[in-house]
């Protein structure tokens, strides 16, 4: 199988192009320090990331990636705006590109196709991670959890995406290393590629039929 008659490609951020799990562990530690909180291991935070920041402050106050339904909304609210503010002075003190993307990335885009980003982090974080991380200028266009009404899974942000372009879901496809990646694809009638290294909740990615699992990023040269 090969994909090079596409000519959009959609990727999503975390646990697919760069490791941003030890700032973000870091700042929500720093927030549940603040809140006279538990704090806790990078590897237990690491299993809570990939539905957005109100997410990942909603299991660290339930302490679970299993969310409570007897959080305190004022609780949350603060949390949230104390994280927020932590994770702006530190994208990228500790976060990373994963082997092989950036060399990856700019083979893709001298080929000829479109590279976009459809993440759920908050849009203000990405351009700022793009550039520190010297990937900026490979990318046509962005858009985060709060870019518009609706994130994945939804299929709205890829529609978006190709409307934009005026590219068909045939001529697309998404790129990511969790279920909501690849349930969005799904829900688009997009074909999808999933990478195995990233976050997805001690998942088998394979279980939501991705059309393809890499475990490397630069095993997209092959398809592509």
């Amino acid at each position: 199988m090969d994909f090079k008659h596409k000519e959009l490609i959609l990727f999503d951020l975390d646990g697919t192009l760069i490791d941003s799990v030890p700032d973000l562990a870091l700042s929500l530690n720093l927030t549940l320090e603040k809140l006279g909180m538990q704090t806790y291991e990078e590897n237990t935070i690491r299993s809570w990331v990939g539905n957005g920041a109100a997410t990942i402050v909603k299991r660290a106050l339930s302490g679970s990636v299993e969310i409570s339904e007897d959080i305190n909304e004022d609780l949350f609210n603060k949390a949230l705006e104390i994280f927020l503010d932590f994770y702006k002075d530190n994208l990228t003190t500790s976060t990373r590109l994963y082997p092989n993307v950036k060399h990856t990335l700019q083979s893709l885009k001298q080929k000829g196709y479109i590279l976009t980003i459809v993440t759920n982090k908050p849009y203000a974080f990405i351009e700022p991670i793009l550039q520190d991380l010297k990937i900026g200028n490979l990318f046509s266009y962005c858009i985060g959890a709060d870019s518009l009404d609706e994130k994945k899974p939804s299929a709205k942000p890829l529609f978006h995406v190709c409307a934009k372009f005026n590219k068909s879901i045939e001529k697309s496809i998404m790129i990511g290393d969790s279920k909501n990646d690849i349930l969005a694809a799904s829900n688009a009638s997009m074909d999808s590629i999933a990478v195995t290294y990233g976050y997805n909740y001690d998942e088998n990615i394979v279980k939501y039929n991705p059309n393809v699992v890499f475990d490397n990023f630069s095993s997209l040269n092959k398809v592509f």
